[in-house]
């Protein structure tokens, strides 16, 4: 088993680089370039380079969900006697599906809260934003205190709920509206309003979710001992630094000119 935790644990970093690398390069550089062409120009170069860069994207985002998951059930529901998923001090028995399972569906139930929570307030955005922190936050701290999950493993279910909504954007918001986008252009129309729109707000919202994922998924163990701190107190933290830290990198790439 460890052999195989650590050719899914190669594989899912890979495959995130892939994705991650491709989203920073559609928010911090190509949504400050692509104004700047022209309607022939548009043309020749978004037919060309837009399927290329979404076919990375989106085939990088499965496989980077997909070896998570496969990590989840060998590292966490699995494997190690249940030692990585629960406090052991506290558990009685080694943990059943009856523990896990609630944490697993609740990833999914995590997109359908965020996909309605951003469509039912898409006029007062800053509050669902708001809204999407707590119920991660609240995620998190109901697999601490009723499933009894370790802060390791209540640190990587928020990263991965964070995760699952960000690769649901990918293959089912963002890639149909881009498909959209690139098929208009080609054919020398405008493309529809929303699709650019769409397209444009959930890529966002992943680069926002992505900074803390990062911190989350691949350093659980280092926040609690840097930080030893209660989970509640350091979770918004890091979403706050997080979410910050994009703000000023999207600021600081409307002002990259070159050399």
């Amino acid at each position: 088993m460890q052999y195989a935790e650590l050719v899914f644990r190669w594989m899912h970093i890979v495959a995130g680089v892939i994705w991650i690398g491709h989203l920073y390069f559609f928010n911090f550089v190509n949504a400050n370039f692509a104004p700047t062409m022209d309607g022939e120009t548009k043309k020749k170069v978004v037919p060309q380079l837009m399927p290329r860069a979404l076919y990375m994207f989106r085939w990088g985002a499965a496989w980077t969900w997909v070896t998570g998951l496969v990590m989840l059930f060998l590292v966490y529901y699995h494997g190690y006697g249940g030692s990585n998923l629960v406090d052991m001090a506290t558990a009685t028995e080694k943990p059943g599906a009856m523990v896990w399972l609630p944490a697993f569906l609740g990833l999914f139930v995590g997109f359908l809260v965020y996909d309605l929570l951003f469509k039912a307030l898409a006029k007062q955005h800053n509050v669902a934003v708001g809204l999407w922190g707590v119920v991660a936050i609240g995620y998190g701290l109901t697999l601490l205190e009723v499933f009894h999950f370790s802060q390791r493993a209540a640190y990587v279910h928020v990263g991965s709920l964070f995760g699952t909504a960000m690769a649901a954007n990918v293959w089912m918001r963002i890639w149909p509206a881009q498909r959209r986008i690139i098929t208009a252009i080609k054919e020398g129309r405008a493309p529809e309003a929303a699709d650019p729109a769409l397209a444009g707000l959930r890529s966002k919202h992943n680069t926002y979710m992505s900074v803390p994922l990062l911190l989350l998924m691949l350093l659980p163990d280092q926040i609690g001992k840097v930080a030893d701190l209660p989970f509640y107190g350091v979770l918004p933290g890091i979403l706050v630094v997080g979410f910050g830290a994009t703000w000023w990198i999207y600021g600081k790439a409307k002002s990259v000119q070159g050399f």
